[in-house]
């Protein structure tokens, strides 16, 4: 089925308000989403080193001063 009326100019007139509302939200999202990542980068996620590691070789501890 077809639609009755066709009326491509009024159409687009009516719906221009919803669009303009989808563009300006993906916008914000797109902006939040370089916020994040800018934020993430920033504040690293760097392993801390810890008291005691474990030797790979021998299985002993060693003590953070070496």
């Amino acid at each position: 089925m077809s639609a009755p009326e066709t009326n491509l100019e009024k159409q687009e007139k009516n719906h221009r308000p919803a669009l303009r509302g989808i563009i300006v939200s993906v916008g914000f999202a797109a902006v939040l989403l370089v916020a994040l990542l800018v934020w993430l980068f920033a504040t690293g996620n760097e392993p801390d080193t810890p008291e005691t590691r474990i030797d790979g070789r021998t299985g002993g501890e060693i003590g953070a001063d070496g």
